[in-house]
């Protein structure tokens, strides 16, 4: 094997399985980014997805995932609050529009939203639809089919659902909930006939072959906007002394995954603003999309510096994989 040769077969848009994978995961970096950069290009051309996040309910989250700040597990400063307004969330919709966001996404902590919940951010979806041309986006948990057929009525287009990592190590992450949980809430979104936003977040301690593990099944379920998040320690969670990763280990990452997933959106999302350059170097290693602004409980990279940095990269923000 050698890089130019798996390029070519991706270029004639020919599947790779995880054997290439994990050998291209081991190859000389430089060599392995700009390959990965020219498969961006040649699938995604200029496009570069941009999205915002608003934290519409925060803490006291049933789940006990090990990464996160919000879980009612760990004693962490998070903050804790019910159901953001209507008033609140649209307002930072419009705001956000104002800044050149074309996609804006509502985030709430816990297993699922109640349907009373649900009815409440239809409410919500309606009036940003009302007052923006947003694209809006979901993340609500463990949902079913009639919740989400709710949800895109109301005017959702794409639903997050992060798998987090491979289904063999998903068990050393969680144990409230399981993969097969996650699928199946990946599936009945599917089923609704909304498109599905699904990534994992690296550094909890996975191997490599976890990380291509994942995007393998990410690429079975159809999905084509992937979030990569670098595990950012929060004090309190079990992962708090966990080694951030380095920005050639992101870079890595994302060329793999550029390989495994050509026309993908590889979004660069939490933690990004641990890397030196803010991700500058993995969206030219295969990236191609970003979550602007502050995280959920962590601040992020403000949007006009992230537009400044798209426009000098030759990028174009505009919707894409819809």
């Amino acid at each position: 094997m050698d890089i130019q040769t798996i390029k070519n077969r991706v270029l004639k848009k020919e599947w790779i399985g995880k054997p290439e994978a994990v050998w291209l995961a081991e190859q000389e970096l430089e060599e392995l980014c700009e390959a990965a950069d020219e498969i961006r290009s040649f699938f995604c051309g200029d496009s570069f997805d941009i999205c915002t996040i608003i934290n519409g309910k925060s803490g006291r989250c049933s789940e006990d995932c090990k990464y996160c700040a919000q879980s009612a597990f760990y004693h962490t400063r998070a903050e804790k609050y019910s159901l953001l307004s209507t008033e609140e969330i649209t307002s930072q919709a419009e705001y956000n529009e104002q800044k050149g966001v074309l996609r804006y996404s509502i985030v709430t902590s816990g297993r699922c939203l109640s349907d009373t919940e649900v009815d409440r951010m239809c409410e919500s979806i309606k009036e940003i639809k009302k007052k923006t041309r947003l694209s809006v986006c979901i993340s609500f948990g463990l949902l079913n089919e009639s919740q989400y057929r709710k949800l895109k009525e109301a005017g959702t287009e794409r639903v997050h659902n992060n798998l987090e990592s491979s289904r063999a190590y998903f068990p050393e992450v969680c144990t409230t909930h399981t993969y097969d949980d996650k699928i199946a809430a990946v599936r009945a979104a599917q089923e609704a006939g909304l498109s599905v936003c699904s990534g994992g977040i690296m550094g909890l301690g996975e191997s490599m072959e976890d990380r291509i593990d994942m995007v393998l099944t990410i690429r079975e379920l159809g999905i084509r906007s992937i979030p990569v998040n670098m595990l950012n320690p929060i004090p309190g969670t079990p992962y708090e002394g966990n080694q951030r990763l380095t920005e050639e280990k992101m870079r890595r990452i994302t060329a793999v995954f550029r390989f495994l997933v050509p026309d993908a959106s590889i979004r660069l999302a939490g933690g990004r603003g641990l890397l030196e350059d803010k991700g500058r170097s993995c969206f030219r290693s295969g990236a191609n999309a970003a979550i602007s602004g502050d995280m959920l409980t962590t601040a992020g990279i403000t949007i006009s510096q992230d537009l400044q940095m798209i426009r000098e990269l030759g990028y174009v923000p505009r919707l894409w994989n819809r």
